[in-house]
């Protein structure tokens, strides 16, 4: 018998033997837990199951009914999807298979090649992986280096991969072994396939959505309900990012590496000021439009949005002014608090409804009103002589996290307001197997903006990340559908920039913090693109609200 280890799990401490895995100190606690336990954290460290007990410790278990636990799993159901797709097809017979972008709590994938994508070949697929879940087949990990692994991608085809760990600084890359299947992934996985117990496949437009559960529900698998809207938007960014023959980290940074990164910065502002004089004039074609309703999540670039839009208004001869919500919001001591005692600026009752209908009403009417303005320092309304009284070719452009709900704008006749919904929807990928959230995108902008105008850290913007979620998932996601168009704010080449401007403040959260490990996960996935300086980017860009040296007030 071996050394003797003693490990601490919360209240509890047990003797284990020195070389007991993970895995199995966790299934003597998972009675006590409500979903699956995944991942854990040794000695303030995440770790996967496979680790074994080499010294005293102490331990946290990581479920998937906590974010990296699910982040665990869903990148390890990917795995299996991909594994069971080239059984069922064959290999050679795949030319491509692209883990594209999140849909409907799934992964949209395209899938090319000598095969015919239809249901008969999802059930089939879905069949296998079903099977290997019943097999519980281990997930095997190996370190290799850089060039022998730039070897084996281009071995198997996955050119992606070969071109993404060109730019690697390390020397080192995991590679995961799903039987004989190898592939890398951007984090940890679970540690067989028996864990893998929740998914559906469905076939959709051109090509499937893998579905899949997530945190809130970690044991079942969601009702499949794509919004046709924002798969539209997204379809039409990942065209642009193939216009541009940018559609992954990688072949950003062969760009950079070139030097061409001031014309591809020129192009996409192209496309996207197109699309803002596009959508100015649908809403002068209209003809009665009066309320210009702007919604969307957290640093999804709103305000520099609003000020776009106006200038193409100014240009279609209309007269805009811009009307931020925020400056309604109820004095602070009367807002709501949330379930911590936490005043929840989230929730539609922490602005003032009734004067906000009001005063628009008024305008509407041709009354002049006196518009309030928020003081955030003082958490009280004040008034600073901001007048406004609107004539025949005047439009007002409102922009707020509740726009799109009819509740906060209830007085205003609906014939008379046009809806965009806006977001960050990221269309570059790490690989054709990693994609990148779209929430990463928008955390690290709201982190440089919040450094650069609250004067708040990045452990403060980390800790308030997932209440910020909780209000957009409530107030802001079940009414993007309603909008009359939606826009798409991520450029393709920013995350290049704000890495110049996040690692700083990441690198500043120390180990003991509980934001150290989400820190740590974002150091890690900037390190994958080459920094680009700022200064080539016009002072009218969306970047620039989060950067500094916008021409708008922001």
């Amino acid at each position: 018998m071996g050394d003797m280890y003693k490990v601490t799990i919360g209240d509890v401490e047990k003797m284990y033997e020195d070389g007991t895995s993970l895995e199995d100190i966790a299934k003597d606690f998972q009675a006590e837990y409500d979903s699956d336990i995944v991942m854990a954290i040794r000695n303030g460290k995440l770790c996967e199951l496979f680790k074994k007990i080499t010294s005293d410790c102490k331990l946290e278990f990581i479920t998937t009914g906590m974010k990296p636990g699910m982040q665990a799993y869903r990148r390890s159901a990917t795995l299996l999807m991909l594994k069971a797709f080239y059984d069922v097809v064959g290999r050679k017979n795949v030319k491509s298979l692209f883990v594209d972008f999140s849909i409907s709590k799934g992964y949209f994938c395209r899938a090319t090649g000598e095969f015919t994508l239809n249901e008969t070949l999802l059930e089939a697929v879905e069949a296998r992986m079903r099977a290997m879940v019943i097999e519980n087949i281990p997930i095997y990990k190996r370190s290799v280096s850089v060039d022998s692994a730039r070897e084996m991608f281009k071995r198997h085809k996955m050119y992606d991969k070969e071109k993404l760990f060109a730019f690697r600084r390390a020397s080192r890359v995991n590679i995961y072994n799903l039987k004989g299947f190898e592939d890398y992934f951007y984090g940890y996985m679970v540690p067989n396939t028996s864990y893998i117990k929740y998914f559906k496949l469905y076939l959709y437009d051109e090509g499937f959505v893998l579905q899949l559960p997530v945190v809130e529900k970690p044991n079942e698998v969601p009702e499949f309900n794509p919004p046709a809207k924002l798969f539209n938007v997204l379809k039409e960014s990942t065209k642009w990012g193939e216009m541009l023959d940018i559609t992954t980290v990688g072949d950003l940074n062969e760009q950079i590496s070139k030097c061409n990164i001031s014309d591809l910065i020129l192009v996409q502002e192209a496309l996207q000021e197109k699309k803002i004089a596009d959508i100015a004039a649908r809403i002068v074609e209209e003809g009665n439009k009066k309320f210009i309703m702007i919604a969307g999540p957290s640093s999804s670039g709103k305000t520099s949005f609003s000020h776009r839009l106006s200038v193409q208004l100014k240009a279609h001869g209309l007269k805009p002014h811009p009307i931020a919500v925020d400056n309604y919001f109820v004095n602070r001591k009367d807002t709501p608090r949330d379930e911590k005692g936490d005043y929840n600026y989230e929730v539609l009752e922490a602005l003032d409804v009734e004067l906000f209908n009001q005063n628009m009403i008024d305008l509407a009417a041709g009354k002049e009103v006196n518009l309030p303005t928020y003081n955030f320092v003082t958490g009280e309304r004040e008034y600073k002589g901001n007048k406004l009284k609107l004539g025949e070719d005047d439009i007002l452009v409102i922009e707020g996290i509740h726009c799109l709900n009819d509740k906060l704008s209830y007085s205003l006749p609906k014939e008379n307001k046009f809806k965009i919904y806006i977001s960050a929807l990221t269309q570059l990928n790490v690989d054709e197997h990693n994609r990148i959230p779209t929430t990463d995108g928008r955390l690290i902008r709201r982190m440089v903006r919040d450094a650069r105008t609250r004067g708040t850290g990045a452990k403060e913007t980390i800790a308030r990340w997932q209440s910020v979620r909780n209000g957009e998932e409530s107030y802001i996601f079940p009414y993007q559908e309603e909008a009359d168009v939606m826009f798409n704010s991520a450029l393709i080449y920013e995350l290049a920039v704000l890495k110049v401007y996040a690692e700083p403040l990441l690198f500043g959260i120390p180990k003991d913090c509980p934001e150290y490990m989400e820190a740590k996960r974002l150091l890690k996935f900037l390190d994958y693109f080459l920094g680009i300086s700022s200064e080539n980017i016009p002072n009218n860009s969306l970047v620039r609200e989060f950067i500094g040296g916008s021409c708008f007030k922001v």
